[in-house]
């Protein structure tokens, strides 16, 4: 699957935000101004000004409805989802060439809050997965402690864990020392 650079980075923006929720024994990591103030960081946001509680509360919503398209069940329901979500957004498509990157393309409106910002953008760059036929690439860790989510853009869409060095080598780990448990309790019996 080829994507642009700006999509690339909108679905990497997408899933850094479905990954601040909480799950399971992990807190949530978006529940103060600060909080959202380091992830706009983080993710090199543009034009945001100053951010404020009602952003946070705001960008959490905003959260809460993409992790609804991550867990859709067929692509109709998602497409109905992002539907809603960019046209609350208010898009504003606008070619721009700002901070040393070449001309490309904002879909949320000058001015916009954070909120509507990762909507429009984010919305946009799912709208793009669920037009090319790629919903399935939307995916949570196999890892059974790890829902992370994440967007598998591996050729042979063979991805399953959110980081292989960690969940995917953990596991693989794991299932190695059980056959080498089960091979030596074998021998011995």
């Amino acid at each position: 699957m080829q994507i642009n650079h700006d999509t690339r980075c909108a679905l990497d923006d997408v899933v850094d935000l479905l990954n601040t929720a909480a799950d399971g024994a992990r807190p949530d990591l978006l529940v103060s101004v600060n909080d959202l103030r380091a992830y706009v960081e983080r993710n090199s946001l543009s034009d945001v000004g100053t951010l404020t509680q009602e952003d946070l509360d705001a960008v959490r919503s905003v959260r809460e409805r993409l992790t609804e398209v991550f867990g859709a069940d067929d692509v109709r329901t998602a497409a109905e989802l992002v539907n809603a979500l960019v046209a609350e957004a208010g898009t504003t498509p606008q070619l721009t060439d700002h901070d040393g990157y070449d001309w490309h393309v904002h879909y949320f409106a000058p001015g916009a809050s954070v909120a509507h910002h990762l909507a429009a953008d984010g919305g946009m760059a799912l709208a793009f997965i669920i037009v090319s036929g790629e919903l399935d690439r939307l995916r949570r860790c196999a890892a059974p402690d790890c829902r992370r989510a994440f967007v598998d853009l591996s050729r042979n869409r063979s991805r399953r864990y959110c980081d292989s060095r960690t969940c995917g080598n953990r596991l693989h780990v794991a299932a190695y020392r059980a056959r080498q448990r089960e091979s030596a309790e074998t021998a011995r019996g």
